[in-house]
């Protein structure tokens, strides 16, 4: 059994380093054509758009020159009216009615700025989910691009390590080293193809992910081509005051201007709306043909119903909204400040990274390979520094990410045109 395990394993480690190799059919893209796909195909945006029909309608109907219909009414009838000792008289009478009904507390100046007020909520809560969308599409797209500069550090890593057990096979055959220093060296290579095959699996994943937030064909999983490092300056007051501009105070504001005005809409209609009504008809024989006109006025009495429980629904709604804005203002600006220290402290380990600990290391591995061409020191001391340039050229790129992904953070929170 283990000895078929064995040779399965170069198959299975060919499949899975293959899921590193982009298929000729793939699609390389930069961050601008990754957020412009995002915001064509996306389903929570598309959706979240096709709630505007809704306000639309709702404008339409509130932009109407009264809230009420005018009703119209039409009574034809026929009467038989018995006469003593003779036949009886059938006629014709008809009877009309046009009513309209008056909003009389200003009720619709309430309902078009309620409107009005929503669909500025509505267009400024579409361009924070834009804001979201475009965040998101970021940060998968720079854990796809730094996977992608992983793959690139662990192929220059298992070249050297190649050509060391290679160097280290020649000197076992030769006699000068012993099969413990070749066995490490084929050790080494194979953890080194080994770690190459978690890394396809983890970039295939990430590729997956990216894909399904752009809606990407099912087969198509897109490369990226971009920098990781950026280095903006952010200003604190200037962070605050974009923060105060954000699309998700100002829809807030907006939300509760509408549930202030569908308050007043509620106390308003507490008020009878009054109907006017004109009647017109005729009655009566023909020799005795009367002409009716009338003007009709009703009102309702408000004794047992006074709108108590559309106003104390209005009422918790701007409660809710007011309560809702006053977090979020709060939790805004407290969230600028934890994140632009955080970008600070990972800006400082970055440059740390880069400026004291990779310089050494590169001389280091410089170095230990030209000693180890001339035999100076052994395959032990060759991988020990080999492992630490490594480990510090992944330290730098893990430390270069998480910079990226807290800027999108801070940029975000600030509400940052992007």
């Amino acid at each position: 059994m283990h000895s078929l395990l064995r040779g399965l394993w170069p198959c299975v480690l060919s499949i899975a380093l293959s899921g590193a190799v982009m298929p000729a059919s793939a699609q390389t893209l930069t961050l601008e054509e990754a957020w412009r796909t995002a915001e064509q195909a996306n389903p929570a945006l598309r959706t979240a758009l096709a709630g505007r029909h809704a306000l639309d309608g709702e404008k339409a109907e509130s932009d109407g020159l009264l809230r009420n219909n005018p009703v119209i009414g039409f009574d034809p009838s026929r009467r038989v009216v018995p006469q003593a000792g003779g036949p009886e008289v059938r006629f014709r009478e008809w009877g009309a009615a046009l009513s309209q009904t008056f909003e009389i507390a200003g009720q619709q100046g309430h309902r078009r700025d309620a409107v009005r007020y929503e669909l500025s909520a509505f267009n400024d809560s579409v361009d924070e989910l834009r804001r979201h969308l475009r965040a998101e599409v970021e940060e998968r797209f720079v854990r796809v691009l730094t996977l992608q500069r992983r793959r690139s550090l662990e192929g220059e890593n298992l070249k050297l390590v190649d050509s060391a057990a290679a160097a280290m096979r020649k000197r076992v055959a030769a006699g000068e080293a012993s099969r413990l220093e070749g066995n490490l060296a084929s050790v080494e290579a194979e953890r080194t193809r080994n770690q190459l095959g978690l890394l396809a699996e983890n970039l295939t994943a990430a590729r997956a992910e990216l894909a399904v937030l752009l809606q990407l064909p099912p087969a198509q999983l897109p490369e990226v081509s971009g920098e990781i490092a950026r280095n903006p300056y952010y200003n604190r007051e200037k962070l605050l005051e974009s923060a105060a501009r954000r699309p998700q105070l100002a829809a807030l504001q907006s939300r509760e201007q509408a549930a202030r005005s569908r308050l007043e809409l509620e106390r308003a209609s507490a008020y009878p709306d009054v109907t006017l009504g004109v009647t017109a008809g005729r009655e009566g024989p023909p020799e005795f043909r009367e002409n009716l006109v009338g003007l009709a006025v009703s009102v309702p009495l408000p004794l047992f119903r006074r709108n108590q429980a559309g106003v104390g629904k209005a009422m918790t709604e701007l409660t809710q909204v007011q309560i809702e804005r006053q977090a979020a203002e709060r939790n805004i600006v407290a969230g600028v400040i934890a994140q632009l220290a955080r970008v600070e402290q990972l800006r400082e380990r970055t440059v740390r990274l880069r400026t004291a600990v990779l310089p050494p290391l590169e001389e280091n591995l410089r170095l230990s390979q030209s000693a180890f061409r001339e035999g100076e020191i052994g395959l032990t001391e060759l991988l020990l520094i080999n492992r630490q340039v490594l480990d510090g050229r992944r330290d730098a790129l893990e430390a270069e990410t998480e910079l990226r992904l807290a800027q999108i953070a801070l940029e975000r929170a600030a509400g940052l045109t992007q």
